[in-house]
């Protein structure tokens, strides 16, 4: 049995408390007694793992939780050389510790947060993540590549012929082992990623360029998320780029990043089916470029074609007889054509703001149909208290780089989280009190998450019912914007009827009514069957509004392995596409290598859509 030891004593500095700790719990590890090292949690603990013992995202909980993890993972993982990566820092009762670890395959990092209980130092949240895998190094620092090579050489070739043969021989002489479906931001950040792994990978999209994902979208839309949240992995942005991005920009900075990072790209490339042999373990993907058949076999499939993808376009009664203009937000050309106009928007979330105010300011009478209430939080409030302390001047000032904020946001176990949002968005509330009375004055049914928690807990949880407000709120509290509420009956000739017989005249309807699970993508693509074997993507299973239980603890399906062999699923804001795109790189590299990757803790399926 491991020796257990008083670390919580006052005589010790944080740094010697957390080393002790360490070295107590390596000595369990090493030992391999998982009831020893189960010991070293508190009774209320968290352990997420980011790959480095699961091969999985997952996260549980308590000693027993612990337990059964190190049960299952211990000896295979064998993980060793626990120390400090930084001096360990105490405050609130809590003391803070970087640390690098190695394992059987690779390197690690993490953060663990210990309290005292019963007179010991006890982990009340622990993460684990793989960061390397080790003999596949990326090629950065110290390693990259030469580049040019000294000397005379007879038929040497150049680094454009090289390139030029790598794209002509990807598709047909060479099959690429992952296939990515969707060129956005997921896609693309993916692509560079597994082109420093050295992983063969393939990017289609069905745009003729990078980019146009944004490009094509309403004129006003901009990143709502200030530009620090936003870096894409390697290549950040200037330090002279705007705080909040315009879409074309955004799309222009897209198409040069997948030409400077070399991501394998297929433009004008639309996949329209694939299956999957449990024979040869591998995808038939037939796919259209440039109205051209081809058919790929990758080993795997990555669907980021994005949580915000899948358009929910309502039927309703009348659409066919209704003489206007009607859309989904996502191919909603922007106000110009819409000037004197009366336009209907239905929905009360971030498009349909965004929507809202730039018909307004091209003078178009406006009428906004809410059917649900909504969260609103200040841009500028949401910088200061919601996201100042890891993104933000100030927070790089202080040391916290966006990888080190990456690795601080994921550190907080989402079963407690919002405990952590609440406070923030009560500070919110607090200072945009007046702008909250007006809102609701005007008759906009507001609200701060079924718990208190604010914007990011929906977002995880349902991935809608918010708004960032860049300003159009204030066009509704004021009454620029009318308001409507209920839900829509049908259309006429000429107007929108809602379910207690009000009609609202329109020459254009907007569908502002989000988007569907990303399993929808694997239905259309693949089959049903597949799509139900992989159920939902996306939520917590908080059994909060829209988000029905049991509690799963991750995002569902994304960025892990899921119940269909060689199916991943990879999407969420420039933030998550960033960050989570080094893990699902690392599993398709382990896999692309032969190295054994027996996932524990597989998300089971609780819910089809």
């Amino acid at each position: 049995m491991t020796q257990t030891i008083d670390a919580a004593s006052t005589t010790r500095t944080p740094d010697e408390r957390a080393t002790a700790w360490f070295s107590s719990f390596e000595a369990a590890l090493r030992g391999r007694d998982v009831a020893a090292a189960a010991d070293h949690f508190a009774t209320t603990s968290f352990w997420r793992d980011l790959v480095a013992f699961t091969w999985n995202i997952s996260t549980v909980e308590d000693r027993d939780g612990v337990a059964a993890r190190l049960g299952e993972t211990l000896d295979r993982t064998d993980p060793r050389d626990f120390v400090l990566a930084e001096p360990a820092d105490e405050g609130d009762g809590v003391l803070t510790a970087w640390f690098d670890f190695e394992t059987a395959v690779g390197r690690g990092r993490g953060l663990v947060r210990l309290r005292e209980e019963d007179g010991r130092d006890r982990a009340w949240t622990f993460l684990t993540t793989l960061y390397e895998l080790r003999g596949h190094e990326e090629p950065r620092g110290t390693r990259r590549p030469p580049g040019a090579v000294h000397g005379a050489t007879k038929d040497r070739t150049t680094w454009l012929e090289r390139r030029q043969d790598e794209a002509e021989s990807l598709g047909s002489t060479e099959q690429p082992y992952v296939l990515v479906l969707g060129g956005g931001q997921g896609g693309i950040a993916l692509g560079a990623r597994l082109r420093q792994l050295g992983v063969p990978s393939l990017v289609i999209d069905k745009h003729p360029r990078p980019g146009d994902q944004w490009r094509n979208r309403y004129k006003s839309l901009c990143l709502h998320d200030p530009v620090w949240y936003d870096h894409l992995p390697y290549l950040k942005f200037p330090d002279n780029w705007p705080v909040f991005t315009p879409k074309d920009k955004v799309g222009d900075w897209l198409e040069s990043y997948v030409k400077v990072m070399e991501v394998p790209y297929w433009s004008s490339t639309t996949a329209t089916s694939a299956t999957w042999s449990d024979e040869t373990q591998e995808w038939t993907v037939e796919v259209e470029r440039e109205g051209r058949p081809l058919t790929l076999r990758p080993k795997q499939l990555v669907l980021a074609t994005g949580m915000s993808g899948k358009p929910n376009v309502p039927e309703l009664p009348g659409q066919d007889v209704f003489r206007g203009d009607q859309h989904h937000s996502s191919a909603h050309p922007g106000p110009d054509a819409y000037r004197g106009k009366r336009c209907v928007v239905v929905g009360s979330n971030n498009s349909a703001f965004d929507i809202c105010g730039a018909l307004w300011e091209s003078d178009a009478d406006v009428t906004m149909v809410q059917r649900s209430s909504t969260h609103i939080v200040k841009s500028d409030s949401l910088m200061e208290h919601g996201l100042g302390d890891l993104y933000s001047e100030r927070a790089l000032a202080a040391g916290v780089t966006t990888e080190k904020a990456d690795l601080i946001f994921a550190s907080l176990p989402y079963r407690i989280m919002h405990e952590f949002q609440i406070p923030a968005y009560e500070a919110m509330a607090a200072k945009d009190a007046d702008f909250y009375a007006r809102l609701e004055a005007s008759g906009f049914r507001h609200d701060w998450g079924d718990d208190g928690s604010g914007l990011f807990m929906k977002y995880l949880r349902r991935g809608s019912g918010y708004y960032i407000d860049v300003g159009a709120a204030d066009l509704v509290a004021d009454g620029d914007v009318k308001l409507a509420h209920g839900q829509v009956s049908h259309l006429t000739e000429d107007a929108v009827v809602l379910e207690d017989g009000t009609e609202l005249p329109a020459d254009l309807v907007v569908y502002a009514t989000g988007y569907g699970s990303m399993n929808g993508w694997a239905a259309d693509l693949i089959s049903q069957d597949v799509a139900d074997t992989v159920g939902k993507c996306w939520g917590l299973g908080s059994d909060t509004t829209k988000d029905p239980g049991p509690w799963e603890g991750e995002q569902r399906n994304m960025w892990k392995p899921t119940q269909q062999d060689g199916l991943w699923f990879h999407g969420g804001n420039l933030h998550q596409s960033r960050h989570y795109s080094l893990y699902l790189a690392l599993q398709l590299k382990a896999r692309q290598v032969g190295l054994d990757t027996p996932v524990a803790e597989l998300q089971e399926v609780h819910h089809l859509a």
